[in-house]
């Protein structure tokens, strides 16, 4: 049997904590659970220590954000000699037999990356944002390719992890699942769902962005096209760089409401070009 580390960052994890921890340690394929708390400001740790003496829990001093924290995981992970990896989302759980359909259904060869199916916390519907990487008549099937799933639960093999490498510490806080599903495609990897597989992420009252947010968001997507090493440096520089000041210009014709965002938005991105060239050397 091989072994699998499920790896949780968790900041504040309160509202989720018993919900997510109890629906892993009641799989029915057995995992290690490896916690890197962001120096959560409830009483995160103390309940873990608590409650879940079995799990491995590290501590880090400050927010390391989602990326770098996971690091520590897929580390304890190669140095241990675990087989698999199980990224799982903080405000989420699993159906208990979600981890066993996930290692024992055949996949083929060149698969990077296993996801379930990722359902509401209601229980009830699809994740508004998974239902959008779902093709009408996929979800007959038993197991089918995505371009890119979120890394709310992502099951990735150890030699993966050691051929790809780790996330990339340019992406704080999203745009680092993005960054390596490109680089899964680099490598000439596959994306799967498994449509038996059954998973919940409780963010569906969430829906509502904010302006900030929104370009928050859109400046990842822009720094994620300039790193996508898919590209040529040449490529990566107009979708990353270029695109969104003509997107400021396109939006100027019609309403200056998005002209100054879109445009600093570009010299962000930019002020990132050495970081980027080192991360796209490296995903390389």
């Amino acid at each position: 049997m091989k072994k699998v580390l499920t790896i949780i960052v968790s900041y504040n994890f309160e509202p989720w904590l018993t919900k997510c921890l109890d629906s892993l340690l009641q799989s029915t394929y057995p995992t290690d659970i490896f916690v890197i708390d962001n120096a959560s400001s409830d009483h995160t740790v103390a309940r873990i220590q608590q409650d879940y003496p079995q799990v491995i829990l590290r501590q880090s001093d400050k927010n390391l954000g989602f990326g770098r924290a996971n690091n520590l995981g897929f580390d304890y992970a190669i140095t241990n000699r675990y087989d698999v990896v199980f990224l799982v989302n903080q405000d989420a759980w699993v159906q208990s037999s979600c981890l066993q359909h996930l290692m024992e259904e055949d996949y083929g060869p060149n698969v990077g990356i296993v996801s379930p199916m990722h359902y509401d916390g209601t229980g009830e519907q699809l994740d508004q944002g998974f239902a959008g990487y779902i093709k009408a008549g996929q979800a007959n099937l038993s197991s089918f390719p995505v371009p890119f799933v979120n890394a709310a639960f992502w099951l990735i093999p150890v030699p993966v992890l050691k051929q790809v490498g780790l996330f990339a510490p340019i992406f704080y806080h999203y745009g680092e699942d993005s960054d390596y599903a490109n680089r899964i495609k680099y490598h000439g990897m596959h994306l799967i769902v498994s449509r038996r597989a059954i998973a919940y992420h409780d963010r569906q009252n969430r829906n509502n962005v904010s302006r900030a947010q929104f370009f928050q968001r859109e400046y990842i997507y822009f720094l994620t096209e300039y790193a996508n090493v898919n590209h040529s440096f040449f490529s990566a520089f107009a979708y990353g760089v270029v695109a969104p000041i003509k997107k400021a210009f396109l939006r100027s014709s019609s309403s200056h409401a998005g002209l100054l965002p879109y445009l600093a938005i570009a010299f962000k991105v930019l002020a990132q070009t050495a970081a980027v060239y080192h991360t796209r050397k490296r995903n390389a």
